[in-house]
């Protein structure tokens, strides 16, 4: 059995229909020509039934003793009339209801039995249907009144009821020329129709959209990273399960599917994305409690934007793996000047001792080892976090190396970390300002660098100051040194730095103040509360 395809079903279908539409209208339209016919053969026949009643010959006839030649008179005046106006049959009854005329002969003379007589021989004029030999009739009824106002007859008209097969009959040429004219526009309209559809469709039969559909959301399901996309009302048209575990929305994210995306999650950004058109990537969001990672793009068909997705991963991970590699880092770099460090310090020590001075050897060995052991614990006992205490006393060490004296105000203290941020964060605040203030200082030979350190928690309020006298920013770098990718430096992977500062006190509710002069050197200011989060955005950046 040879299986029809698809797009041959839709073009039978859409036939079907557009012909049945055809056939609908056209029955509607003999119906109400059926109606009008009606109409107007009532209104014909009680016409014809109000034109012999008012015949005065008719009147006379009636007056008249002798029945037989009365209605051999009657029926012949009224033949005529009849066959004229091609009426089924005119009935001329005397006061007795006698039948003075009829289309059969063999009526005349006989007393009509029927039923409905009585108003007209009161003098009323109406209309009324019968079923008879001959099928539905339609009766007009009227009186006959003579001269002196009195009622000596009725008048009974018939015309039979139009039907659907005589109205066919009738309008049978017109029928068939609309009949075809609907079969050619029916065949162009399924044809027109189903190939718009098998277009729109991309040529694929619905069966295979149907698989498409899905296999792609078993893929997104499938995916690591979570996905959500939303069409140009922000009707939600894609939320994969790992988008609900990331954002904790929980399981069955597949009734999201067709909700507004500001109903599930309301601080997502897309909006943006649909108003603006333009992408945004590795952006670090707070979604709903989470921290990601967000790379949204807008949805663009034939030039014009129909939606927006959002990519993005759960930065827990992502921070564990930057932890782990920025630790191995430093741990790298701070092995790397301590061996370099003690070799300086070995040779001084095995100097003095070839030159026999024992004692200054001793004090030496003491004094290095007495200014470690006071820095580590200053840091263990100021900072409560070791990656911090790990972190400052590496750049310390690195300090040196480079020739740059750190200095940490020996008031500092951080116990807590502001709502919202965690040790990761701070990581990658003070690793990078400190950084920065190296670079800027190695541009410049003079021997006296210095890079200032403070951490100060005060009336639940946390600042972080970081100060160098480098070679400080110009008023146009000062403008733009917080934007993705803008760096100084013509070297690969730069201009991150300080783009990731900004999104860490923002995500904090902080606040940063630059001050800057050129040639003079750079401060940073960060001030963050330690209250509880609110649900507002307070952050305000100051250059």
């Amino acid at each position: 059995m040879v299986k029809m395809p698809v797009n041959g079903k839709i073009l039978l279908v859409t036939f079907l229909i557009i012909a049945f539409s055809f056939l609908l209208g056209g029955i509607f339209v003999l119906s109400n020509l059926l109606s009008e016919q009606e109409k107007d053969i009532e209104q014909r026949a009680m016409l014809v039934a109000r034109t012999v009643s008012n015949m005065p010959e008719l009147n006379t006839h009636l007056k008249k003793t002798d029945i037989k030649e009365t209605a051999t008179n009657i029926n012949a005046l009224v033949e005529g009339i009849r066959i004229i106006n091609k009426a089924e049959y005119i009935v001329v009854m005397n006061m007795d209801r006698m039948k003075l005329s009829h289309p059969s002969r063999k009526e005349l003379g006989r007393l009509s039995e029927s039923k409905d007589l009585s108003a007209a021989f009161s003098e009323h004029y109406y209309i009324s249907k019968a079923r008879g030999e001959a099928g539905v009739m339609i009766r007009a009824f009227a009186p006959v009144i003579d001269d002196r106002k009195e009622q000596v007859g009725i008048v009974i008209v018939g015309y039979p009821m139009p039907t659907f097969i005589k109205m066919i009959e009738s309008y049978k040429h017109e029928i068939i020329i609309t009949i075809l004219m609907s079969l050619i526009f029916s065949t162009w309209g399924a044809y027109t129709l189903g190939k718009h559809i098998k277009r729109q469709m991309f040529g694929l039969e619905p069966h295979e959209i149907a698989k498409m559909y899905v296999e792609r959301t078993e893929t997104f399901n499938a995916m690591h990273e979570g996905i959500i996309a939303v069409d140009k009302d922000m009707n939600i048209t894609i939320f994969n399960e790992k988008a609900g575990n990331i954002l904790g929305v929980g399981t069955g994210t597949e009734n999201y599917i067709g909700k507004k995306i500001y109903e599930v999650l309301p601080d997502t950004r897309l909006p943006e994305i649909v108003e603006t058109g333009t992408a945004i990537y590795n952006q670090e969001l707070y979604i709903n409690h989470h921290s990601i990672l967000s790379n949204r793009v807008p949805i663009s068909v034939n030039d014009e934007i129909v939606g927006a997705v959002a990519m993005f991963k759960d930065l827990t991970t992502v921070k564990k793996l930057a932890e782990e590699v920025t630790g191995v880092k430093a741990f790298v770099q701070a092995l790397r000047v301590q061996t370099h460090e003690h070799k300086n310090k070995l040779h001084t020590i095995a100097g003095l001792l070839q030159l026999g001075h024992t004692q200054q050897a001793l004090e030496y060995v003491t004094t290095a080892t007495e200014s470690e052991a006071s820095l580590t614990k200053f840091l263990n006992e100021r900072f409560h976090n070791e990656n911090i205490s790990g972190l400052l006393l590496s750049k310390i060490s690195y300090g040196k190396e480079l020739g740059i004296q750190v200095e940490i105000d020996q008031k500092s203290h951080f116990k807590r970390f502001p709502a919202l941020l965690d040790h990761h964060d701070f990581v990658v605040l003070f690793g990078n300002l400190i950084e920065n203030a190296f670079e800027a200082l190695n541009i410049l030979s003079k021997e006296d660098k210095y890079v200032s350190i403070s951490v100060d928690e005060h009336d639940g309020f946390l600042a972080i100051a970081v100060s160098d006298n480098g070679i400080g920013m110009s008023e146009e770098v000062r403008a733009r040194m917080f934007e993705n990718g803008f760096s100084t430096k013509e070297r690969e992977n730069r201009g991150i730095g300080l783009h990731l500062i900004r999104e860490i006190v923002t995500k904090g509710h902080g606040e940063i103040e630059v001050t800057s002069e050129f040639m003079e050197g750079t401060s940073f200011l960060i001030l963050f509360e330690l209250g509880e989060n609110n649900d507002g955005d307070n952050t305000r950046i100051t250059h």
